[in-house]
């Protein structure tokens, strides 16, 4: 066998832009802000559970703080990474995911060459291909 078909890897990043940092802060901001309400609604919801099932306190007020967890934990990580975003400096290279391409591997290809291919991406717009 002299080739064989291969799926590989292919880093997405994106220039960091003012309209890219403003679109993303913006985001985050109403990510934190989205979770600050539904933590809100789950301790409405956990009173009025308590209220109907006192009974049943400890399992309720278990259950709804592993939500509020859950939701705290999130809104964390969102203001988290607004912070580091915040100090970013414009031009910087941010990782936005991974794709993946096919490419036919041959006998003697260079498989660093091959594996490490980035596209790197402006304001919505191509602007290298690096391998």
């Amino acid at each position: 066998m002299e080739s064989i078909n291969v799926r590989v890897p292919v880093v997405i990043k994106a220039k960091l832009t003012e309209k890219l940092k403003a679109r993303m802060i913006d985001e985050l901001t109403k990510m934190a802000e989205q979770m600050d309400l539904e933590i809100k609604q789950i301790n409405l919801d956990r009173q009025r559970e308590l209220d109907a099932h006192p009974e049943q306190g400890e399992q309720i007020v278990r259950f709804f703080g592993n939500e509020i967890g859950m939701r705290q934990q999130r809104r964390a990580e969102a203001l988290g990474r607004k912070e580091t975003l915040e100090k970013l400096a414009i031009g910087a290279e941010i990782v936005q995911g991974n794709l993946e391409r096919q490419i036919e591997l041959k006998v003697g290809d260079n498989f660093r060459e091959v594996m490490n291919v980035e596209v790197l991406i402006e304001d919505d717009k191509v602007v290298a291909i690096r391998g």
